[in-house]
């Protein structure tokens, strides 16, 4: 670390992305400020600004790295508190309406709901020497010099009765303020262009409620039951055991399929999953809340790298710069693994926005492909399907039938999937003998 870089950064947005921002920013600026819209402080229920809080998150094995780097026990402390966890390998999964056949990964699954996974990491951050929440603030816009050519500050307005508008200088400001970001139009407003953007139209939504079990022998130890949605198996269903000895199940529909939110609805629905094991698990369970509703229209990628000028002391990250379909739980991990790109610019100084969004593109690349690809594989979205996709997306299919029978695959594939190894890991001499042979024995019929 350089030593300290400026006297203050602003972040906008008060959630993981924005949170994980202010733990590396915190030593580097004399102040980090978190402006968020919504009462944030002691909250470990849903809030009006997270749409999708009350549902199921998946935090990626990589994205539990992290935070264990960057707050030394969050591991350890979530499980002292209660919170459940398991192996990610070990978990049971459904693909194409298969089990696949469980392996050990040595990587860990935090199983807790976003809130509650969230004020943790709130309550490491606020404790940071500097580091201050300042909530119900609407953010109005930027304030940038004469030239237009460096941000030095924020207009934020509280929502206190009366209150008016104020301008807070900064020396970086980082937007976090998630898909609803309006630096876009801010970059418009300084004269500059708008970043291209790439949009997956997926049409999902989630349709979650909790449950005390009756008997919890009926999940047989596991940690979650995941069939997950696919183009020959369209409807898909996340149940996770959480904090407080509850499960929650959010119920998966693409291109406008959507579970109903009532009990008897929701059970309905249940029924016709690729596999029993949900309906199974919750029939006869104990509802602890009203059915919610989420819906995602479209995954969005904003090309800032691409534009020829951006102005000083600006930055985005997480769902501000790209928003990733939730059901392969990618966003958070993202944003941490963006939060370490920041952490390594700034420990050289000024953070050039333009190095800056070059190297959280090449962060977001591969789990945008996966995301990407693996929704491309609907007849119905639209998108550009090439020779190279197709190799790939056959691949895929082979490897997912090869995993029914054969645990090093699954812990490969989750390894992959999780963030922690590269693609290529699927792709080495050992694993494509491993995943024909698989896929062959998958097709064998079941002996009498």
């Amino acid at each position: 670390m350089t030593g300290r870089v400026g006297e203050r950064a602003v972040v906008l947005g008060g959630s993981m992305a924005g949170l994980l921002a202010a733990r590396v920013l915190a030593g580097s600026y004399g102040e980090v400020l978190v402006v968020e819209r919504d009462a944030i402080s002691g909250t470990r229920t849903a809030r009006k600004g997270v749409g999708q809080g009350r549902h199921v998150h998946g935090l990626l094995a990589r994205g539990q790295q992290i935070l264990d780097e960057l707050f030394p026990g969050f591991t350890r402390e979530a499980v002292e508190a209660g919170i459940p966890t398991g192996d990610l390998g070990e978990l049971r999964w459904f693909f194409n309406g298969r089990r696949l056949s469980p392996g050990t990964t040595g990587l860990i699954c935090v199983s807790a709901t976003r809130p509650v996974l969230e004020s943790r990491v709130r309550e490491r951050v606020a404790a940071l020497p500097g580091v201050r929440l300042l909530e119900r603030h609407d953010i109005v816009g930027l304030v940038a010099d004469d030239a237009r050519e460096t941000v030095t500050g924020v207009r934020v307005q509280s929502l206190e009765p009366g209150a008016g508008e104020r301008t807070i200088p900064a020396d970086l400001v980082v937007d976090a303020t998630g898909r609803a970001s309006r630096t876009p139009l801010w970059l418009e407003e300084l004269g500059y262009e708008r970043p291209e953007e790439e949009r997956i139209r997926i049409d999902l939504s989630y349709t979650t409620r909790r449950f005390r079990l009756r008997d919890e022998a009926v999940l047989n130890g596991d940690l979650s039951i995941n069939p997950v949605s696919s183009p020959s198996h369209r409807r898909g269903a996340f149940l996770s055991r959480i904090e407080d000895g509850l499960v929650v199940v959010s119920l998966t529909g693409v291109l406008g399929d959507s579970a109903p939110a009532d009990l008897d609805g929701f059970l309905r629905w249940a029924r016709t999953l690729p596999v029993p094991d949900i309906h199974d698990a919750i029939h006869d369970a104990e509802p602890v809340d009203d059915g919610a509703v989420f819906r995602y229209p479209a995954s969005r990628r904003r090309r800032y790298e691409r534009l020829s000028r951006f102005p000083g002391r600006l930055l985005v990250l997480g769902d501000a710069a790209c928003s990733f379909n939730p059901v392969y739980g990618q966003g958070m991990t993202v944003a941490a693994l963006e939060a370490l790109v920041l952490r390594e610019h700034v420990s050289r100084g000024e953070v050039d926005p333009k190095a800056f969004l070059a190297d959280i593109a090449q962060v977001i690349e591969v789990p945008w492909q996966f995301s990407a690809g693996s929704d491309l594989g609907y007849p119905e979205v639209e998108g550009e399907r090439t020779a190279e996709w197709e190799a790939t997306g056959a691949y895929m299919a082979e490897l997912q039938a090869a995993a029914a029978v054969d645990g090093a695959v699954t812990a490969t594939f989750m390894r992959v999937a999780g963030l922690v190894d590269t693609p290529d890991a699927l792709m080495t001499p050992e694993m494509v003998q491993r995943v024909r042979a698989g896929s062959r024995r998958a097709q064998e019929p079941l002996a009498a």
